[in-house]
C-alpha cells in the first residue's frame, strides 16, 4: 500500500464531476488499498479518489463507533449513489482538500446508498449521523462540490474570501 498526495483546494481535478467505474479489476484493489492508507495516514473519515487524482466513482469512509464503543465503521464503495434521503442534521465539517477550514454544514439525516464493492457486488447501506454526512460530503466530492459550496451564498463568499487569503499568504 502507498500514500497517495491528496489534492489541495484550488486544485481544478476537485471541481470535475467523476466518472462511473467500467471494469472492476485488480487495478481498483490497489486503488482502494492505497485510498485506504493514505485516509488514515492524514486522520481522516473519508477520502473520495477526486481527492488523490482519480477522475472515477471511488471513495472510502472509516467512521468511528457510536459513543461507548470502541473501533470504527470501514466501507469502500463504487459506483455509489444516493437513493433516499430524509430529516436534516447540521454539524461540522472539513475536509483534507481543504485544510485547516471548517463549517457548519446542514445535510441529511438519514440516507440509502447503493454502490459496489471492490468485487463488483451490488449492495445498499442506510446511514444517519456522522456516516451519512461522510457518505454525502464524499459523494459531493465525485460530483465536483467541495463542503463549503453547501453553504448560503454569503457565508460561503466569506469562507471563500479567507480561504483564498490563506493561499495567498503561501500556503500552496
Amino acid at each position: 500500500m502507498s500514500v497517495l498526495d491528496i489534492l489541495v483546494y484550488p486544485e481544478p481535478a476537485l471541481k470535475r464531476k467523476s466518472l462511473p467505474v467500467e471494469n472492476i479489476n485488480k487495478g481498483l484493489d490497489c486503488l482502494l488499498d492505497d485510498m485506504a492508507q493514505t485516509m488514515r495516514d492524514a486522520n481522516g473519515v473519508g477520502l473520495a479518489a477526486p481527492q488523490v487524482g482519480r477522475n472515477i466513482q471511488v471513495l472510502v469512509v472509516d467512521v468511528p463507533l457510536a459513543e461507548k464503543q470502541e473501533g470504527s465503521q470501514f466501507y469502500e464503495f463504487v459506483n455509489p449513489i444516493i437513493v433516499s434521503s430524509q430529516g436534516f442534521q447540521v454539524g461540522e465539517e472539513g475536509c483534507l482538500s481543504v485544510p485547516g477550514f471548517f463549517a457548519e454544514i446542514r445535510r441529511k439525516e438519514y440516507i440509502r446508498v447503493s454502490a459496489f464493492d471492490r468485487e463488483g457486488r451490488r449492495f445498499t447501506i442506510e446511514a444517519d449521523g456522522m456516516l451519512s454526512r461522510v457518505l454525502q460530503h464524499e459523494i459531493d466530492h465525485l460530483n465536483g462540490i467541495l463542503f463549503f459550496e453547501r453553504l448560503t451564498r454569503l457565508k460561503r463568499d466569506i469562507f471563500v474570501k479567507q480561504i483564498d487569503q490563506c493561499f495567498a499568504g503561501g500556503r500552496s
